[in-house]
């Protein structure tokens, strides 16, 4: 890596001419008051912090009103939570209700972190730290009520409390949802430099452009080593060599500068550029070559000075392993029992369009290698595995899956049950049975064999109905892009990762993009 730190040559230029000359000063940061912060180069947090301090206010405000409404009745306590005057109703009650307990909420949320940039827009942080706000806001009131001893009716503050919960995540979700449109049209995005070699460089090119909801816009490659065998390459956006990063940055108007690969790893010259970043406003990010590997799996701890990377095992097993199982079979249940009037009104179509089953069930492998019958609305024509031999030529899946876009053998009926994934339906029952999870990587089907390499880590876990393969593109990945996604489960699972994937499968579905 280059950076302008090069004190050895100012060193003998200034040695050698005896005259002034003139250069930057080479500094070790930049002097600074405890009270104020430099500008951030990245601007974009400011009007969406901005936006979700607004609507956590409301979220407040009307989680206070739907207490108040819910309670109104005299058997539910509501003559306790609300003191009156004759009929007209305490104004103490209403600056309490309407005016210091959503304060307060906002005052906890932004001690938690809930508006850090670094939280906002991706990720499941954001909404770990409003549930651990709640949690800080329910022991204050309960400590304030036992204080002053104020006759309050529980129903009504827990109904308060936890309504507040819902609504703040309610409003942050419709808020995210529309800075991902925002940024599929390029606003609200950071401008992002890549230092490292090519090949590194090019790997997180690739990860952050397949992730266009974290608005990361790569805008550069500064090439550390190998600038030589990329002249003449075409490159997906432009490369440098031989410039100062800080000034190449400015120059560039990106935001944020990420190290790649080896590059983070040469002594001093990543402290030494962080040290030339500051009072830029620009943000340092390292993307080391330990890839894959994310959430609470990754701990820094420094030893001596040294920061130590420990990567702990991936978290297969124990409590939230078995509350996962409970939530599928009871979920399993409850769906199968709601969804009963669809299931009946599928099976008669599909008796109608064409002769055969109604279900199709087709051995496929599960957890530990274990074979099971996976359940599924049948949606071809029951000749359908015959002709498949004649159908190999056209197949447009470069893995262990058979795909055709315009299948012949898919019955008209078939093609709209696989266009809205309601076909999988039925695999609620291999969850009932504990056969598959509600989440979890696609089960493939047993005729394929062994399977080989990575590819039999998928099998430390549950299939599932819906998974990262899914709500990434289904059918339109690659067979490589697919398995990466479901390691990528497996490595880093948690409950919290479960209902993010699960959210995202109802707009994947309503979408229809990559099913056929």
């Amino acid at each position: 890596m280059t950076t302008s730190l090069q004190r050895p040559e100012i060193g003998r230029r200034l040695t050698e001419t005896r005259v002034n000359v003139d250069v930057e000063p080479v500094t070790s940061g930049v002097p600074r008051s405890a009270w104020t912060r430099s500008a951030r180069a990245s601007t974009w947090h400011r009007p969406y912090a901005l936006l979700l301090l607004v609507l956590d206010f409301f979220g407040a405000v009307a989680a206070s009103a739907t207490a108040v409404a819910f309670t109104a009745h005299p058997t539910a306590g509501f003559t306790q939570w609300q003191p009156k005057l004759g009929s007209v109703v305490d104004p103490l009650f209403f600056v309490i209700a309407y005016w210091v307990l959503p304060l307060l909420w906002l005052f906890v949320l932004w001690g938690n972190g809930a508006y850090d940039r670094r939280y906002l827009g991706i990720g499941t942080d954001e909404f770990k730290r409003v549930v651990r706000a709640s949690v800080t806001v329910v022991s204050i009131v309960s400590v304030l009520a036992l204080m002053v001893k104020v006759d309050v009716s529980r129903l009504s503050v827990f109904t308060a409390l936890i309504a507040t919960l819902v609504y703040i995540s309610l409003f942050r979700f419709v808020a995210r949802r529309l800075l991902y449109v925002l940024r599929q049209r390029g606003h609200a995005v950071q401008r992002l430099l890549l230092v490292g070699s090519y090949p590194e460089a090019l790997e997180v090119y690739r990860a952050v452009t397949r992730a266009s909801q974290a608005g990361l816009i790569p805008v550069g490659i500064y090439l550390t080593e190998g600038a030589a065998s990329v002249r003449g390459l075409h490159t997906p956006i432009p490369t440098f060599a031989k410039r100062d990063v800080v000034s190449l940055a400015a120059d560039l108007d990106a935001d944020t500068i990420a190290v790649c690969g080896n590059a983070s790893a040469e002594p001093g010259e990543l402290r030494r550029l962080a040290w030339q970043l500051e009072g830029t406003g620009r943000d340092l990010v390292v993307a080391p070559q330990l890839t894959d590997i994310a959430g609470p799996r990754v701990h820094i701890r420094p030893v001596e000075g040294l920061p130590l990377l420990h990567v702990e095992e991936p978290t297969l097993a124990g409590v939230a392993w078995l509350v996962k199982s409970m939530i599928d079979r009871t979920a399993a249940a409850i769906g199968l029992l709601l969804l009963s009037p669809v299931l009946i009104a599928i099976a008669i179509s599909i008796r109608m369009t064409s002769p055969g089953p109604v279900f199709f069930r087709q051995p496929r492998v599960g957890m530990e290698g274990k074979t099971f019958k996976c359940w599924k609305f049948r949606t071809m024509y029951i000749d359908a595995e015959e002709r498949q031999a004649a159908l190999m030529m056209q197949n447009e899946s470069d893995g262990l899956l058979f795909k055709i876009k315009n299948d012949p053998r898919v019955t008209s009926a078939g093609r709209f049950l696989r266009g809205t994934s309601l076909d999988e339906l039925p695999q609620l029952i291999n969850v009932l049975k504990g056969e598959m999870s509600l989440v979890g990587p696609r089960p493939l089907p047993a005729e394929n064999g062994d399977f080989l390499g990575d590819v039999r880590r998928r099998l430390l876990v549950r299939p599932g109905i819906t998974g990262l393969w899914q709500v990434s593109g289904r059918s339109d990945l690659s067979w490589d892009d697919a398995v990466r996604l479901d390691l990528y489960y497996v490595d880093n699972w948690s409950l919290a990762t479960d209902l993010q994937i699960l959210m995202r499968t109802v707009a994947v579905v309503l979408r229809r993009k990559g099913a056929y």
